[in-house]
C-alpha cells in the first residue's frame, strides 16, 4: 500500500500518552467477538462492513427515494440483509422526521430479519447524525447547536445536551449518534463551523470530552438502554480547506495538524468514544480515506483507538469520482479498507461493494486479517451496545422523552450562550413597555433557529415540526404584549430557493413603520443549510439584508441588530449604526425565549465569542495568530496594513452588570517539569444586578525556537456572582499544558519566560 512520506514524519515524530480500557470488560467482549467472528463466512464479515441509507430499503420508484407514508419493502430488506449480510442502516426516509413509534416499528422489523432470518443472528446497528438532538424524530427535544452550547462556555451544557439526546435516540431504537463533531472552526466561511465548537483547540476538547461522557456515560455504561456510541468527526483537519468550501483541499502542516486539531480527538478518544468518522477531504495532497499513515498508524496505532472507523457519504468512491486516485470504484474500495477503514457509508450501491471487496479478498489484494480487524471492531461496539440483549426498544419505556425538564435544559443552554457584542449607551434591556418594530427575514423563522440538522438534513422542513415553538417575534410578543410589537419582514428568505436567497418584502413600510417605534430589533443573519450546500462565496451579509438595516438606521430610532447565524457574516459596514448587537448562533426550538429575556431583562447574557469575529472577509485571523508587524505608516512613501482587527475578538462578551478582576497571584514564580503552578483570582461583580462571568486564563510564550502564538486558551471557569459577591477563582496548570510542537513535530516545553493573563492582569513565571 502506498505510503505517504510527510505523513509518516508526522506519525514518527508523534508523542502521545494513552489511557487503558476495563480489563475485565474488554476481554469479556473480546472473547465474544471472537467467538462470533470465528463462525462466520467471508461473505458475511464482508456484509457487517457494508452501511445503507434507510431509502435503500423501503419501498418507492427507486432506492433514492421512497414512498410516502414510510414503508419497509420487505424483499428489499431481506435481500440486503440475508443475500448481503448487511450490518448497519443509517438515516431517515426522503429526508423526514419520524415519530418514535414509528422508528420502533422500522428498527424492529430490521431486527426480526437480521436476528431471526440469518444464519448468524447479528443485530444491525443503526445510526443517525443527531447533533444538536434527536434529529431525525418528531417531538425530541432541540437545543441549540455546538457552536452555541461553545459560547456558554459551560461544560454542563455540552453534556446535558448530549444526555438528553442519547436519552431520546434511544427512545427511537437508535443506538449509534455521529456526534460530537470536533473540528475547529478557525474558517469562518466553513459551511460547517456551526456544528463544531469554534476556533479553539482547548475550549473544543473540553466541551468534546463532556459530550462523549453524555452519550455513553461512564465506564462500560454504553450498554445502558439510554445510552448510545458516540463518533467523533471528521478525522482530522477537514474544516479548514483552502478555499473555506466544505470537501475541498487542505494544506496544514504537520505540526498544525498535531498541536491544534489532534488534541481533540486524543481526549475524546481517552474518554472512550466508540467511533471515529474520517475526513472527507485531502489533506496536503492525500486523501484522508486512503491515508494508511492516519487512520491505521495514527488513529488505530499511535492513538490506541480500538473502536470503528467509519467512512463519510460515498466517500470510498468518492477516491475514484472525485480524487482521481483510483482508476475505478474497486480500487478506491482497495485502497481505504487497506488504509483501515472498518465501515463503509455506501450509502446506496452495496452490492458492488460487497462484491468488489469479497473479491479483492480472494485475490489477495485484501487480506482477510484485515477484514477480520474491521469486523471484530464492529461485534464489539454492537456488544458493548447490548444489541443482543436489546435490539430494540420500545417509546413506551422512555416516559422523558420530550419532557419539560429536557426542554428546561434545552432553554438554559441558549440563555447561558447568547451573546451580547454592543451595548451603546446601555440601551439594553428595553422597558417592557417600549413600542418595538420587530424586522429582519430571521425575525419570524423556527427554521433560522435551529439551522441544519434539524428535523431534515438542511432543516428546510423544520417549520412542519415547530408550530408549538417560538419565533423571535412571537417571543417578544410574549414578552411585552402583541399591542406594543408590530412585525414586518422588510427582507425575506426565498424559501423554495438557495438558503443564501432573499428578497424585499414590505422594505418601503418597515422603513416607515420605524420611525414611530420606541426601538427596532432588526433579525438579521443565515438562512439554514448544512455541509456542501452552505458553501458560500462572500462572507458578507446579503445586499438586502444590509440596505434594510442602512435605510432603518436613518429613522434616527436605536436599532438593536440580532444576528441568527451559523457562522459570523461580516457587517462593518452597518456596525457603527447599530446602538446593540446580540448574537444569537444557532439557539435552538427555546432560542427566541431565551432572546427575548436578554432584550428585555429578564435574563442576564453571559455568552462569550467562541471564535474571532472577522471584520472583513478579507481578514480572517483566528485569536491564537502569530505575531506581525502592526498597521503603521512606514517610513518613506508607503502606506500598509498587516494588523490584528476583528470586529469582536475571541471570548468577549457584555454582560448588563460589571466584573473587577484582581489579586492575580501564582504558587510559585520558578517551575520544572512535573511541577504544578496554582493560579489565583480574585473576581467581584460590581454592579447592581446578578450576574455570571467566564474567567479566561491565556498564557503567552515570550520566546520560543519556532515563533509562538500571541496567546493560548488554557484554562476557564464560569462563576455566578451576585451583587458585591467576590470569588476567588483557581487554575493549575503543568509544563505540559503550556507546551508546543516544534519543526521536528515533537511536543516540547521550552525553558524561558511565560506570561499568565486573566482579564487585563498579567504576571510572569519562569520554566527551567
Amino acid at each position: 500500500m502506498t505510503k505517504h512520506p510527510i505523513i509518516s514524519a508526522f506519525i514518527f515524530f508523534f508523542v502521545l500518552f494513552f489511557t487503558s480500557c476495563n480489563p475485565k470488560t474488554e476481554n469479556s467482549t473480546d472473547q465474544k467477538a471472537e467467538a462470533i467472528l470465528s463462525k462466520m463466512t467471508l461473505e458475511e464479515k464482508v456484509g457487517q462492513m457494508a452501511q445503507i441509507t434507510l431509502d435503500v430499503v423501503g419501498n418507492g420508484k427507486n432506492r433514492h427515494a421512497s414512498n410516502e407514508p414510510f414503508s419497509i419493502d420487505t424483499l428489499r430488506l431481506r435481500k440486503a440483509i440475508k443475500e448481503y449480510h448487511i450490518g448497519s442502516i443509517l438515516n431517515t426516509t426522503n429526508n423526514y422526521a419520524l415519530p418514535p413509534a414509528q422508528w420502533n416499528e422500522i428498527i424492529s422489523l430490521i431486527q426480526k430479519v437480521a436476528i431471526d432470518e440469518t444464519r448468524m443472528k447479528i443485530p444491525v446497528i443503526y445510526g443517525i447524525d443527531a447533533t444538536h438532538g434527536t434529529t431525525y424524530t418528531d417531538g425530541a427535544i432541540m437545543f441549540p447547536q455546538q457552536i452555541t452550547i461553545a459560547a456558554s462556555f459551560n461544560p454542563v451544557n455540552a453534556y446535558n445536551m448530549a444526555r438528553v439526546t442519547a436519552y431520546e435516540t434511544r427512545a427511537s431504537g437508535i443506538p449509534w449518534n455521529f456526534s460530537p463533531v470536533l473540528d475547529l472552526g478557525a474558517d469562518p466561511r466553513f459551511s460547517r463551523q456551526f456544528e463544531g465548537f469554534g476556533e479553539d483547540p482547548y475550549l473544543t476538547e473540553i466541551m468534546g470530552v463532556q459530550m462523549v461522557k453524555g452519550y455513553e456515560g461512564m465506564s462500560d455504561s454504553v450498554q445502558s438502554p439510554y445510552k448510545v456510541a458516540s463518533c467523533l468527526k471528521h478525522f482530522m483537519g477537514y474544516s479548514v480547506p483552502v478555499s473555506g468550501k466544505d470537501r475541498t483541499p487542505a494544506f496544514i502542516p504537520d505540526n498544525v495538524l498535531t498541536e491544534y486539531h489532534l488534541a481533540p480527538f486524543k481526549a475524546a478518544i481517552e474518554a472512550g468514544a466508540e467511533a471515529v468518522m474520517i475526513n472527507s477531504g485531502i489533506i496536503n495532497g492525500v486523501s484522508v480515506h486512503s491515508s494508511y499513515d492516519i487512520i491505521t498508524g495514527l488513529l488505530k496505532d499511535k492513538l490506541k483507538f480500538g473502536g470503528v472507523v467509519v467512512s463519510d457519504w460515498m466517500d470510498i468512491i468518492n477516491l475514484h469520482t472525485r480524487d482521481k486516485i483510483a482508476k475505478d470504484n474497486k480500487e478506491a474500495i482497495k485502497l481505504s479498507i487497506n488504509a483501515g477503514i472498518d465501515m463503509s457509508m455506501i450509502p446506496y450501491e452495496y452490492e458492488s461493494f460487497c462484491n468488489d471487496l469479497i473479491a479483492l479478498v480472494k485475490s489477495g489484494e485484501v487480506k482477510e486479517s484485515r477484514i477480520d480487524d474491521a469486523v471484530r471492531r464492529i461485534l464489539k461496539m454492537k456488544l458493548k451496545l447490548g444489541l443482543w440483549e436489546h435490539p430494540v426498544t420500545n417509546i413506551k419505556d422512555y416516559p422523558e422523552f420530550g419532557s419539560e425538564k429536557s426542554a428546561r435544559l434545552s432553554y438554559e443552554s441558549a440563555a447561558d450562550a447568547i451573546t451580547l457584542l454592543k451595548n451603546k449607551g446601555e440601551i439594553l434591556p428595553l422597558s417592557k413597555s417600549s413600542k418595538v418594530l420587530v424586522c429582519g427575514p430571521n425575525a419570524n423563522s423556527i427554521r433560522t433557529l435551529n439551522g441544519g440538522w434539524s428535523y431534515s438534513w438542511q432543516g428546510e422542513k423544520t417549520e412542519r415540526y415547530t408550530s408549538k415553538f417560538n419565533t423571535i417575534v412571537e417571543a417578544i410578543q410574549n414578552e411585552i404584549g402583541i399591542n406594543n410589537v408590530k412585525y414586518i419582514p422588510g427582507v425575506s428568505y426565498n424559501e423554495e430557493g438557495k438558503y443564501f436567497e432573499d428578497y424585499e418584502n414590505g422594505m418601503k413600510e418597515a422603513i416607515a413603520a420605524a420611525k414611530t417605534a420606541d426601538a427596532v430589533i432588526l433579525c438579521l443573519g443565515e438562512n439554514s443549510y448544512a455541509e456542501k450546500p452552505g458553501d458560500l462565496n462572500d462572507l458578507t451579509l446579503s445586499s438586502n439584508q444590509l440596505k434594510l438595516a442602512r435605510e432603518i438606521s436613518k429613522s434616527g430610532k436605536p436599532v438593536i441588530l440580532v444576528l441568527n447565524e451559523g457562522r459570523p457574516r461580516c457587517f462593518s459596514e452597518i456596525e457603527p449604526s447599530m446602538a446593540a448587537v446580540v448574537q444569537t448562533y444557532l439557539p435552538g426550538n427555546y432560542g427566541a425565549d431565551a432572546l427575548a429575556g436578554i432584550l428585555f431583562g429578564d435574563v442576564n447574557p453571559s455568552g462569550k465569542l467562541p471564535y474571532t469575529y472577522p471584520s472583513y472577509p478579507n481578514s480572517i485571523v483566528t485569536y491564537y495568530h502569530k505575531p506581525s508587524e502592526e498597521q503603521k505608516r512606514a517610513d518613506g512613501a508607503y502606506v500598509y496594513e498587516s494588523d490584528y482587527n476583528p470586529m469582536y475578538e475571541f471570548g468577549f462578551g457584555l454582560s448588563y452588570t460589571t466584573f473587577e478582576y484582581s489579586q492575580l497571584k501564582v504558587s510559585a514564580k520558578e517551575f520544572s517539569n512535573g511541577d504544578k503552578i496554582k493560579i489565583d483570582v480574585d473576581v467581584k461583580n460590581t454592579g447592581k444586578r446578578a450576574g455570571k462571568e467566564v474567567v479566561l486564563l491565556y498564557t503567552s510564550d515570550l520566546y520560543a525556537t519556532i515563533t509562538p502564538d500571541v496567546k493560548r486558551l488554557r484554562r476557564f471557569e464560569k462563576i455566578n456572582l451576585q451583587p458585591g459577591e467576590k470569588k476567588t477563582v483557581s487554575f493549575e496548570i503543568t509544563a505540559k499544558d503550556i507546551a508546543f510542537v516544534n519543526q521536528q513535530n515533537q511536543w516540547i516545553t521550552e525553558p524561558g519566560d511565560f506570561e499568565i493573563s486573566v482579564g487585563k492582569l498579567k504576571t510572569k513565571i519562569t520554566y527551567k
